[in-house]
């Protein structure tokens, strides 16, 4: 028998993906969006699939896909903290020396 694709799985799947590598890179705003996104479309997931489980498949991506956001959503408030303690405290000044120093010895 011939089962569907889960709704919303696919895309909490991307979605977590993308949290976790946006938080690293974009200050965490971004990361967090896209995570608490993913986490949302992961539920709705979970929560189709738990009516009737004989006629989605993919809730292996669903469950991966909330893992991934939760991951995507606690980097990015790492991250966003981080930011926040070094411009309040005035050590960008001291990243910005280095990060032009790097810059150029190559």
């Amino acid at each position: 028998m011939y089962k569907e694709k889960l709704p919303y799985s696919q895309s909490a799947l991307i979605l977590g993906i993308i949290s976790i590598i946006t938080a690293c890179c974009c200050w965490g705003v971004i990361g967090i969006i896209l995570g608490i996104i993913g986490l949302i479309n992961a539920n709705k997931a979970i929560r189709i699939h738990e009516e009737d489980p004989e006629i989605f498949d993919g809730i292996n991506n669903a469950r991966t896909g909330r893992t991934t956001a939760i991951i995507g959503i606690f980097i990015g408030i790492i991250s966003m903290i981080w930011y926040i303690y070094i411009f309040s405290t005035g050590d960008y000044q001291v990243l910005f020396e280095e990060f032009n120093n790097m810059t150029d010895e190559y």
